[in-house]
């Protein structure tokens, strides 16, 4: 059973504590609000500002699991919060560990602070979350995929479109980096994990995935630099840095160049297109 008067005195205090460099928002001048504005913690949930007014006045509809999920992920609740607010909904808290899609609030608050790179957070196997505008800027939208293609693993051997961001020279590395990442994640998930379907669909779907899998590789990674073959400024040759969060097993990708380099310089224009591309919506 949902507690309104928990539940309400609970978002009201969490709203209260976050400024808005907590979350990735400009202050702004003669703030006179303590902590965020109801409008734009529904922005950062993506619900109206009304719906939100009204959890917080104790009033409106039940709220859904998924509009739970999205309060806790837009407040930067932590895991124990977020299983909290669940419950005050009347909601049995999602299962935490590998199959999470709830991003810790230390991950988001470094993710926040990239706003002129191109950055993505996403889960072991390849499901991107977040991106920054630089980063849709540089790959396209990819949290715009559901099912197995929400799996970057999944797209480079069932959708040609996927490759073409890559140089072609490293075509061969990327298809054992892929295949051996997702035999280890089988091994370590289990045969009824997500993994495990994931490898299954592919083996019936992609002749290429077929032949990679039966070397029975694991263990290979990139080299030092990634090479982007990008529709716009052409040639990027990028170093991925990455941040792994061990309790959610989520991944923080950061891409940078060499300063004084061409793909330097290319990213610096990539920041302005993505830029462009959030002043449109």
């Amino acid at each position: 059973m949902i507690d309104r008067a928990g539940l309400a005195e609970f978002l009201r205090r969490r709203r209260e504590s976050l400024q808005p460099e907590d979350v990735g928002l400009p202050r702004g001048q003669r703030r006179r609000t303590t902590g965020l504005r109801r409008e734009e913690v529904a922005a950062l949930c993506h619900i109206s500002a009304d719906y939100y007014s009204r959890l917080e006045r104790e009033r409106g509809p039940h709220p859904s699991p998924q509009m739970i999920a999205s309060l806790a992920q837009g407040l930067h609740l932590s895991l124990d919060e977020r299983d909290h607010l669940f419950r005050l909904a009347g909601h049995n808290p999602p299962t935490r560990g590998a199959i999470s899609e709830h991003i810790s609030p230390g991950l988001l608050r470094i993710f926040d602070r990239l706003t002129d790179t191109p950055a993505e957070i996403v889960t072991e196997l390849g499901e991107t979350l977040r991106q920054t505008p630089p980063g849709v800027a540089l790959t396209g939208d990819l949290t715009r995929y559901t099912g197995p293609s929400r799996s970057i693993g999944y797209r480079w051997f069932t959708d040609p479109a996927t490759r073409a961001l890559y140089h072609p020279d490293d075509h061969a590395l990327h298809s054992r980096v892929f295949a051996s990442g997702l035999r280890k994640l089988v091994t370590l998930r289990g045969p009824d994990s997500w993994a495990a379907h994931l490898q299954k669909l592919l083996l019936a779907q992609s002749e290429e995935f077929r032949s990679v899998w039966q070397e029975h590789e694991v263990g290979i990674g990139y080299n030092d630099v990634k090479r982007f073959i990008h529709p716009e400024v052409g040639l990027l040759e990028l170093k991925c840095q990455s941040l792994v969060d061990p309790e959610q097993s989520h991944i923080l990708l950061v891409y940078t160049a060499v300063p004084g380099t061409e793909s330097y310089e290319k990213l610096q224009l990539l920041s302005v297109i993505g830029a462009q591309q959030i002043g449109s919506t």
